[in-house]
């Protein structure tokens, strides 16, 4: 009997999670809102390039084309690269474009019975007789409803897209009370190129945020308005945004994404062997830090813009909070095109915004919002039980629930990819799906409820430690060799994917790496 896999999103990870369940054997069913596969690469700004070297943003088995060049390519490149991805594994015929997944129903045992399972889907196995998916679809065309029965659910909505994250305000303190215009970055992001330049052209802009979209934006409106309009930035924490991956010439990779940095940093179920080590090394994770710092500081002259952070290198990219700053976006800076403020907090008035604690707004003719996502309801959402809704959301002080990032242990026939952040996302989307491709084959099992949500605390430790007030980001950028060594030795491979004992310690991993021709060992 062949098995029905719905998938929920075309973006990155739901052509991986796609074209891996089609290599076992089972019938996806991809849905997707938008017209073109690419998730968050349909609308990005028009100047906005690749965060990582391509060489760590590419699939395994479908290299980039020879005419991209640049280490960061451009988001056209990017998008190119995707499409083409689909299209040379014949997955477009499996995607069913302008249609929204209203919502997903469980239909088997009842609440009572699925609380007393010790083992995953009460068998551990991950398909059931007793149970389907209800996956609720709206065309967005006809305006119709559907409604689909499958035997899993992929969800693979992302969490940087969908749903705007606007900050609360008190009762006419918030946009009501400006004259001006007030927009998010995926507003202004889905704007053309002529009408994202015509919208701020002339105009006084407040930008809101100080990550990847708001970097970029406010170089547009360098481009727009030069000098006599400003545009102001408002940040509320400095971040080590980097501006290339060569802190004084060495290469990054060398120094945080190979085994021996990751030997500096406490890991969840590391043993008192480990766990040593990483105490013994710590003096040298802070020179690593410090050492990436002084290049951050020099090159982008941050102590004269008063943006040096009060946190470590290490909290940031532990946190996922490394952006690559646009080019000359300092030199902006100092000609005068672009204002840095800290707000760490603010409310509108009629002319403008006010920062609080100050008496003059900075007066504004538009507010753009690049405050992120609401990923987390965004996901919760997306269940129309409560039941689910709880255990999908977890507990207020934890990061959600996911075993090996991708299980939540309460909620049966159903994955999430690409929810958990790393340093390249793609490169992690596409070994978390080869290994829900075994596990929906067969290859191996999940350990009980009670050993999942032991793990899940351990890496939950793992974030509070060393991400923070971020840990809900659930980050393992600084953990990435580690993570995937586990989801290794489920599929019953050789973690150990290096030759020579040298290079397995010292030099970076990547994609390459996890190739499929040399998978099993």
């Amino acid at each position: 009997m062949e098995r029905q896999v719905a998938i929920v999103g075309a973006g990155i990870s739901g052509l991986l999670a796609c074209k891996y369940t089609l290599s076992k054997g089972f019938h996806p069913v991809v849905f997707d809102s938008q017209s073109s596969v690419g998730g968050v690469w349909t609308q990005t700004l028009e100047t906005t390039r690749l965060q990582t070297p391509k060489s760590v943003y590419q699939f395994s088995d479908f290299p980039w084309p020879s005419s991209v060049t640049d280490d960061f390519p451009t988001q056209h490149d990017v998008f190119d690269y995707v499409k083409a991805y689909a299209q040379h594994f014949d997955l477009l015929k499996h995607i069913k474009f302008n249609t929204k997944v209203a919502g997903i129903e469980y239909e088997g045992p009842p609440d009572e019975e699925m609380r007393s399972w010790s083992l995953w889907g009460g068998t551990g196995e991950p398909f059931s007789s007793k149970g389907k998916w209800k996956v609720i679809v709206e065309d967005l065309e006809s305006l119709s409803t559907e409604i689909y029965l499958v035997d899993f659910v992929i969800i693979c909505v992302g969490r940087f897209s969908g749903l705007p994250n606007i900050p609360e305000f008190p009762p006419n303190k918030g946009p009501e009370a400006f004259r001006g215009k007030v927009i998010h970055s995926m507003d202004y992001a889905a704007m053309d190129n002529e009408k994202a330049a015509e919208f701020i052209k002339g105009k006084r802009v407040i930008v809101v945020g100080f990550q990847k979209s708001a970097l970029d934006i406010a170089m547009e409106c360098t481009v727009a308005n030069g000098v006599e309009n400003p545009c102001t930035v408002f940040y509320r924490t400095a971040h080590w945004n980097v501006p290339d991956y060569l802190p004084w010439g060495f290469q990054l990779g060398y120094m945080y994404f190979n085994r021996f940095s990751e030997l500096m940093v406490h890991k969840p179920g590391e043993g008192l062997l480990l766990g040593l080590l990483a105490t013994i090394l710590a003096p040298l994770r802070w020179s690593y830090s410090k050492f990436v710092e002084s290049d951050i500081k020099r090159k982008l002259r941050l102590a004269k813009h008063g943006m040096v952070p009060t946190h470590s290198f290490l909290h940031d990219i532990s946190s996922c909070l490394i952006s690559t700053v646009p080019e000359k976006f300092y030199d902006k800076v100092e000609e005068g095109k672009i204002k840095l403020k800290k707000a760490p907090s603010f409310s509108f008035c009629h002319n403008g915004v006010l920062v609080e604690g100050e008496t003059t707004p900075v007066e504004a003719d538009v507010v753009i919002m690049a405050t992120g996502f609401k990923g987390e309801k965004k996901l919760r959402d997306i269940f129309v039980s409560q039941t689910f809704q709880d255990y999908i959301a977890g507990s207020p002080d934890a990061a959600i629930p996911l075993y090996r990032e991708c299980i939540q242990p309460h909620i049966p026939q159903l994955a999430v990819i690409g929810f958990s952040e790393s340093v390249s996302n793609l490169y992690t989307s596409e070994i978390r799906c080869r290994w829900l491709a075994e596990l929906l084959d067969g290859t191996f099992k999940l350990p009980s409820i009670k050993e999942m949500e032991k793990d899940v605390t351990k890496w939950d430790e793992y974030l509070k430690r060393y991400s923070g007030e971020y840990y809900r980001r659930k980050c393992i950028g600084a953990l990435h060799v580690w993570y995937n060594d586990q989801l290794c030795k489920d599929m019953g491979w050789n973690p150990r994917r290096k030759k020579g004992f040298f290079a397995e310690l010292f030099e970076p991993y990547g994609p390459l790496d996890y190739v499929p021709s040399s998978a099993a060992s």
